[in-house]
């Protein structure tokens, strides 16, 4: 059944990945049964051969420890020839990010700085690449590097994996990272992988979206952060910036004004997934809070602000007029 969003983070998050085959559900959902673990939402999906099942699940009466929940789906996964992974609600230990990169450093800067000065609320664990162009900036902050790419920057997913179960990954931010991520990555770290694309999605989407805006001539361009899904830059958005386009602009100056936006945007949106102030239902994120929520999501208050608030339809003196002519009419 559809989760309770107020209460939705209060649930175990159960993600099982793999070649596709009879029995895996039926295998795993009754460990989950038989001690005493709830399936509030169970959700699947194959593509290119690849099975992946999500539930998000009620355990705070199962019983087993969390300890022995991991190794035994582990073992049950060893066994189905499948990948579990489980993340339990309101972990008090900190996040562990992984960055991926390709040439284009501003978002590394940008996040590595965050973290140094204490105010990311993650730990970097690793930065990966396709590659190794970015290794000198990883190492001033002392975050490992890994080059996962051939000499065309073709990238190894099998040690992309490897890297992120060796460090414990969390969360992925796509920094740039000039790379499609294929279902079996994509899969195993659903809602937990956030990419920046250089439009405002859904326009633009894909490669050269600089130069997609200056071919349609639009006045006003953007950026966007949003979770990655199988489908290109389609995912659920999270936030986004805006600014204006110059007459007759290259695509160099759209990049000098958009590259410090596609850094805060990624930032904002990291922040919102890691404080928890979102969920994704139907294939667009909610505010849990929208109140409480401090991160900006578009463009500033006081540029808001400055666009004019009437006339509305319904609500300007004509509407008003008629109304009351017309019940003086009826009366």
């Amino acid at each position: 059944m559809p989760r309770d969003h107020a209460s939705s983070e209060m649930l175990t998050e159960i993600t099982v990945v793999g070649d596709d085959d009879t029995g895996i559900i039926t295998e795993i959902t009754a460990y989950l049964s038989d001690h005493a673990v709830n399936v509030e939402e169970l959700d699947q999906a194959v593509q290119d051969g690849i099975f992946r099942m999500t539930m998000y699940a009620d355990t705070s009466e199962m019983a087993v420890s969390q300890a022995r929940l991991r190794a035994d789906l582990d073992d049950l996964g060893d066994d189905l020839d499948v990948d579990t992974r489980v993340w339990f609600p309101n972990r008090t230990e900190t996040q562990s990010l992984a960055v991926l990169v390709t040439k284009e450093s501003h978002c590394l800067e940008a996040l590595l700085e965050e973290a140094r000065n204490d105010d990311l609320d993650a730990e970097i664990g690793v930065v990966i690449g396709n590659h190794s162009d970015l290794e000198p900036l990883a190492t001033e902050h002392g975050v490992p590097f890994h080059d996962i790419g051939d000499e065309k920057g073709v990238p190894n997913e099998d040690e992309l994996l490897h890297h992120l179960d060796n460090y414990d990954i969390d969360l992925l931010a796509l920094a740039r990272y000039i790379r499609i991520l294929s279902p079996k990555v994509v899969f195993r770290y659903r809602n937990r992988i956030i990419n920046v694309h250089p439009s405002l999605l859904p326009s633009f989407p894909g490669a050269s979206a600089y130069s997609q805006a200056i071919e349609k001539g639009v006045r006003i361009a953007g950026v966007t952060a949003h979770y990655v899904t199988t489908d290109l830059d389609q995912g659920p958005i999270l936030t986004q910036r805006a600014f204006n386009v110059p007459h007759g602009p290259t695509e160099r100056e759209l990049e000098e004004r958009g590259q410090p936006l596609e850094a805060e945007a990624l930032i904002e949106a990291i922040d919102l997934h890691l404080n928890q102030q979102v969920s994704v239902h139907r294939g667009r994120t909610e505010l849990r809070d929208p109140d409480g929520t401090t991160t900006q999501l578009g463009i500033p208050e006081h540029i808001e602000r400055l666009n004019p608030d009437g006339p509305v339809d319904g609500h300007d003196r004509y509407a008003e007029g008629y109304v009351e002519k017309k019940a003086s009419a009826d009366s």
